[in-house]
């Protein structure tokens, strides 16, 4: 790393999104020009507009584009830029292209080289740690990567265990083996998905700890031999091993421990010479030890409630300190104010095991910021998630003085949170919030899987007055649009223009059906006259619904109903997008389709079989031959999208006929991808 006399005049960002967004904004503010890359995909991205200048890259996949060291450093010598920002992700923890850079004379704003390699790998950090007297889990990495080895050690420890690709991160290549009839398949599986994500397929076992917390220490080390942690967060809440909620402080952190984990921190920093922004992650077990578990060389994702609860600006240490500088503050000067949440809002199917989606985003209109909401983001209205990045759309982050007003904090911004386009884990993240067990502080790893019935509603008792307010707002939806077309018209009088469900000698009857976690439901809706207003008698026909009619009155202001049920009052806030509606309630977020009249919900999985690719990707392993008798559930494919694996599975006992694709062809979303005949 280069030792700057002075601040930096133009960098180059080599990334894209929402971390892109967010340095050119702290660079901005300190006076730097930017310059930012770009693939096709890109073109007209809200970082390439923010930027001073933007230098075109390449096709969109990554790996011929923002992977391109040589393109990027040429970016940066064109434009004349003296330092390059990673971001995280792509070249953030590349080791060759941080010599790239050295060897050009180019800074580069994270550690150096020897510390990237340093920890690039899981089990040579292990053993730097273990030499540093840093806590570990017990497990194996040594160099014998027979499958027979690996696995002695695990039997030896005990199940379960965590397999893990020593290269990379974001929970590729990593699997949890509960028993030792499971070894096989997970060690195969693992070094596959390794050798995909990262080219290099070598693995690591250690000991699985069933209730750990997931406890992160954010470091920062200078030039000068200073040192300091910016405390600790709780990154436990996670699916796919990869983070969903973080907040910052850890609860039930005590001073003396934080302060144990964060002079570990610093000593594993220490151990290989680290400069700029670090984290370290522990495991923090229910008896309060904790162990090491890797080290990111880079800025983090949440790295954003660490700013909330210490009112340092991370990015700018950053570059502050690839300037040659001293740490802004010393480790008495920092200090922990108020509490601070991030939601990682994706393009993606909660409800279909976290399947990223794809899409326009037709209508988008983020909560409103304030010192206590944060937004960080990459994409506008209009914009495409496209196939070939991360679907992450956005960072919602909160802060409140304390917790409990924090995810108060939180819980509201997800309901003002509107977005029509594409699938998002919007709802997943309210329900999640708004869960006892995640109020009252009882999380670790296992959270989503634990809490998993309270998380996605499938309870359907629980829609006593929720179906009701969803038939009311569909009614009283109706209401207002011909109230809109009546004063538009040269008749507002005309029974055409009306929608009280109006017959000759009938009930004003609305029949209306609506479908939650496919099931379908009919709902009459019959309004009735008082004085100037209307109320509606409101009964579901449906076996789970005891034999009631409800008296109901209703308002709609904004995206908020206001109901009287029976004369009891209350309110929910409503997000719809076409036939769908979501209503966000303090126990969760619940969603409905509207059936449009002789229109019937169709479930066409059984007979599909499941057999059709999800999503644009490409196919990485196929399990059987035309001809094989399968059994339900057994693995058939494996297809590759959006940085994640995807197992096509029988969806019954069955012959397959005929395999449409083999490993390694690109399969386009939708298409068939075998033929199956079910057996009878």
């Amino acid at each position: 790393m280069t030792h700057a006399q002075k601040m930096f005049s133009k960098i180059l960002i080599a990334n894209r999104g929402e971390i892109a967004c967010r340095v050119i904004n702290t660079a901005r503010k300190m006076g730097i020009l930017t310059v930012a890359v770009y693939s096709d995909a890109d073109a007209n991205s809200l970082h390439v507009n923010m930027a001073d200048e933007a230098i075109y890259l390449g096709p969109s996949p990554s790996r011929e584009s923002y992977l391109l060291g040589e393109n990027v450093i040429a970016a940066a010598k064109k434009t004349g830029a003296q330092a390059i920002h990673p971001g995280y992700g792509f070249l953030s923890e590349n080791a060759e292209f941080c010599r790239l850079c050295e060897q050009e004379n180019i800074t580069f704003i994270g550690p150096p080289v020897a510390a990237i390699e340093a920890m690039g790998s899981k089990s040579a950090a292990k053993s730097i740690m273990e030499q540093a007297q840093v806590p570990l889990v017990p497990g194996y990495h040594g160099d014998d990567q027979t499958e027979a080895v690996i696995k002695k050690a695990a039997d030896d420890m005990g199940y379960p265990v965590l397999l893990k690709a020593t290269a990379g991160g974001g929970g590729k290549g990593m699997r949890q083996v509960w028993s030792e009839a499971e070894f096989s398949e997970g060690f195969a599986a693992a070094k596959r998905e390794a050798k995909s994500s990262f080219g290099d397929d070598t693995m690591l076992v250690e000991k699985y700890l069933t209730q750990p917390r997931h406890v992160e220490i954010q470091v920062f080390c200078d030039n000068h031999g200073n040192a300091v942690y910016l405390f600790e967060r709780d990154c436990s809440v996670q699916r796919r091993h990869q983070k969903v909620i973080e907040e910052a402080p850890a609860f039930n952190m005590s001073a003396a421990l934080r302060a144990q984990m964060g002079e570990s921190a610093i000593k594993s920093a220490k151990a290989i010479g680290y400069q700029g922004a670090g984290t370290v992650e522990f495991l923090l077990d229910v008896d309060g030890s904790f162990y090491f578990m890797e080290m990111n060389t880079r800025l983090q994702v949440e790295h954003p409630v660490t700013e909330m609860i210490s009112g340092q600006d991370l990015v700018e240490w950053q570059l502050r300190v690839a300037a040659g500088e001293r740490l802004p503050k010393t480790q008495d000067e920092l200090a922990i104010n108020g509490h601070a949440f991030e939601a990682r809002i994706y393009a993606e199917d909660a409800n279909n095991d976290f399947l990223p989606a794809t899409g326009t985003l037709s209508f988008l209109q983020p909560p409103e910021e304030s010192e206590h909401v944060r937004v960080d983001t990459g994409v506008r209205q209009g914009d495409e998630v496209s196939v070939y990045y991360d679907p992450m759309i956005a960072k919602l982050i909160v802060w409140d003085e304390n917790r409990e007003k924090a995810l108060q904090r939180l819980t509201k911004a997800l309901t003002e949170y509107k977005i029509n386009g594409v699938t998002t884990n919007i709802d997943f993240l309210y329900n999640l919030a708004t869960t006892p067990a995640f109020i009252n502080q009882d999380i670790d790893t296992g959270f989503i899987e634990k809490h998993h019935s309270d998380i996605f509603h499938s309870n359907e008792q629980t829609l006593a007055d929720e179906l009701p307010m969803a038939a009311l707002y569909l009614v009283l939806s109706l209401a207002e649009k011909a109230q809109i077309a009546a004063a538009n018209t040269t008749d507002p009088y005309s029974p055409w223009n009306t929608t009280n469900a109006w017959r000759l000698n009938e009930a004003h009857l609305h029949q209306l059906f609506l479908s939650h976690n496919e099931i379908e439901y009919p709902v009459n809706v019959e309004q009735k006259r008082q004085g100037t207003g209307s109320y509606y008698l409101i009964t579901v026909n449906h076996p789970q619904f005891a034999e009631r009619t409800l008296d109901c009155q209703g308002r709609i202001e904004g995206d908020k109903l206001h109901v009287s049920i029976d004369g009891h009052r209350s309110q929910a806030t409503i997000t719809r997008d076409g036939d769908n509606i979501s209503l966000y309630r303090q126990n969760g977020v619940f969603n409905f389709t509207y059936i449009q009249p002789d229109c019937g919900i169709h479930d066409d999985h059984e007979q599909q079989g499941g057999l059709t690719a999800p999503m644009n990707g490409t196919m990485v392993s196929v399990l059987i031959n035309a001809g094989d008798k399968v059994v339900k559930d057994q693995p058939l494919m494996i297809l590759e999208a959006m940085k994640m694996e995807h197992t096509i599975k029988a969806p019954s006992d069955g012959v397959v006929e005929t395999l449409y694709y083999k490993a390694g062809d690109m399969v386009d979303g939708g298409c068939e991808l075998l033929a199956f005949n079910t057996e009878d």
